[in-house]
């Protein structure tokens, strides 16, 4: 049935949204699609429902390809299941608990691994009912910090996840390469560029994760490729530690006076004061003065405070180049699922041996910090700092510092800590070349989950001998309505969306334009037309509505093939405006039809 703008439910507007800070949040809202109910939470609109309905169709259409099939789960979970995987505590604030009237403890699930599971549990028993790839599209809810951009920071989204049950690890290989293969074809439908890159799994766990990153100066994420082929999330980069030096020989740790110097900075210059030649051994990028010394030869230690689940806090230091900082989502991927940030003032109150801005792992008296130290704080070390590399850093004696401190031999540490801020030009970890920098905006995330909830939930099937085996899963998901966010940001202009066919929410708009009857005959007779030709048609038959509205509605809208039946009407004549290109061509209106199809 031919869609009339007279009795659609549409109202669009003329101002931005006061909230919106991106293209397509100022448009969805304008052109009603949306409508904002709290931050991070919109309701959907018939033209909205229209686009994520195709999107949708769309992925149904590759999972059946894949061999998917689609089930469907309550958003509203009880606690028990995901108490059973630890991700009860795990998911920390993100996660909405509510209590029923009886003061049972449920979820609104951020996702669906538990019940997925407890599914398969329930009605498959056997290896020879696997492998088995079962998909839902649900909404997904997470008590997100800081919502913003309209859909694509969201506390309420839709998500397409499929999960995968085999009983061997080869049987695991294929089902993710299928179901990687068919995002592929997927993001391809959908006109989206991709970048596909090792990640961090996360609170999902499992040994391969990889996301599909859209690249977009407003992407969220930062991702680091080098010519050769090497592509990774920065939370999932790997530093390659240098060759390990021989200690034998090096000069001996030399305490010296820098009085004022909190920062890298003055660290630097007065160092340069202080050493008049270089020091042997002492570790940093080679320059073309050896006297000039640089942030990269300093030893920078980085007091970080731990909000474990429990609610205790630790503190750990992190020792790293003084010409890198410590990057957030970095730490956050080392130390999860415990919350991290900069120790505070009562921290260090609580720590005197800590000398706060000329903190180092070693002072004149011994070890201040790694193992057996003084201190009892976990002292973790960049890849960077091997053994025998020299250091200039603070001496924990208030207004000094040391230089030829030596890794390995003046001090230890108590693990490795690889949180360092990554840079343009780091060597890719597989010998690939120097990495680039870029940001996206992830758009799938695809897991090989391994045994992980199948372990902690009992799944097993008997396998080909007659012994029970415990499943192997993984995990697929696509982010429905960012996509939709996405296409919008990349398909508008400056009047307003410019739907590309696969997405649009109608094949074609047309207008009836002017207060003759016959305009408006003709465009009931060439909108039924268009819809027996199998096209979904939008047709503007409000009256008493100047066409410069009707335009500007359109323009908004962004159907991309519109219809204007105006003055011409009379004469058998019709206007074809491509919304793309912006081109417009007066053609009989006997051949609009085929014309609009072709």
């Amino acid at each position: 049935m031919v869609t009339r703008l007279s009795h659609f439910f549409l109202r669009t507007l003329r101002e931005d949204p006061a909230d919106a800070e991106v293209a397509s949040h100022r448009l969805l809202v304008r052109a009603g699609y949306i409508r904002r109910q709290a931050p991070g939470i919109f309701a959907w609109l018939p033209l909205g429902l229209r686009v994520k309905g195709r999107i949708e169709t769309i992925i149904r259409e590759e999972m059946t390809a894949a061999g998917a099939y689609e089930v469907h789960f309550p958003a509203l979970l009880p606690r028990e299941p995901y108490e059973a995987t630890g991700r009860w505590e795990e998911y920390g604030d993100v996660m909405f608990r509510l209590q029923d009237r009886k003061g049972a403890d449920y979820l609104l699930a951020p996702t669906h691994e538990e019940v997925f599971t407890l599914l398969v549990k329930d009605l498959y028993s056997s290896y020879k009912d696997l492998p088995l790839t079962i998909y839902q599209i649900q909404d997904k809810y997470r008590d997100e910090a800081r919502p913003r951009a309209g859909l694509l920071r969201g506390r309420e989204f839709t998500m397409k996840d499929a999960y995968s049950f085999d009983y061997t690890d080869a049987g695991l290989e294929a089902s993710y390469l299928a179901q990687r293969d068919a995002y592929e074809r997927i993001f391809q439908r959908l006109g989206l560029e991709y970048v596909i890159v090792q990640a961090d799994a996360g609170a999902m766990g499992g040994s391969r994760s990889e996301e599909f990153l859209h690249p977009t100066p407003i992407g969220e994420d930062t991702f680091v490729r080098s010519a050769g082929g090497y592509a990774a999330n920065v939370e999932a980069y790997e530093t390659t530690a240098p060759a390990p030096i021989p200690v034998e020989g090096l000069p001996e740790p030399v305490v010296f006076a820098t009085p004022g110097a909190t920062t890298i900075e003055s660290v630097v210059e007065q160092t340069r004061e202080a050493l008049a030649a270089p020091a042997p051994g002492i570790a940093g990028p080679a320059t073309a003065d050896a006297t000039e010394w640089t942030a990269a030869h300093t030893l920078k230690n980085v007091v970080l405070g731990l909000t474990h689940l429990d609610g205790t806090r630790e503190l750990v230091v992190v020792g790293l180049p003084g010409d890198r900082d410590v990057d957030e989502k970095r730490a956050e991927v080392l130390f999860a699922p415990a919350a991290v940030g900069p120790a505070t003032d009562a921290d260090f109150e609580a720590n005197p041996l800590l000398v706060r801005g000329f903190l180092g792992p070693w002072s004149p008296t011994g070890a201040v910090l790694g193992e057996e130290s003084a201190s009892g704080i976990r002292y973790l070390l960049d890849p960077r700092v091997v053994t025998g590399t020299s250091w200039i850093t603070g001496a924990n004696v208030q207004g000094a510092h040391v230089h030829s401190l030596v890794a390995g031999r003046d001090f230890g540490a108590d693990g490795v800590a690889d949180v360092a801020s990554v840079r343009e030009g780091d060597a890719a970890p597989d010998g690939s070349g120097p990495v680039h920098l870029a940001r996206g905006m992830e758009i799938g995330h695809v897991f090989q989950l391994g045994r992980k909830y199948a372990q902690a939930l009992g799944l097993s099937v008997l396998d080909e001998n007659g012994k029970l085996t415990t499943v192997t899963m993984g995990s697929y998901g696509i982010g429905v309505t960012r996509i939709l966010a996405i296409i919008a940001e990349l398909n508008n202009d400056e009047k307003g969306l410019v739907w590309p066919d696969s997405v649009a929410p109608f094949d074609v708009h047309v207008i009836a334009t002017g207060k003759d009857a016959v305009a408006f005959e003709l465009a009931a007779e060439l909108s039924a037309g268009l819809e027996s030709a199998g096209l979904d048609v939008l047709y503007d038959d409000r009256p008493k509505v100047s066409p410069g509205v009707k335009f500007s509605d359109a323009e908004l809208i962004g159907v991309p093939r519109i219809v204007i039946v105006g003055r011409g009407a009379a004469d058998g004549e019709v206007e074809l405006w491509d919304r793309r290109s912006g081109d417009r061509e007066v053609v009989p209106a006997a051949e609009a039809v085929a014309r609009v199809r072709g």
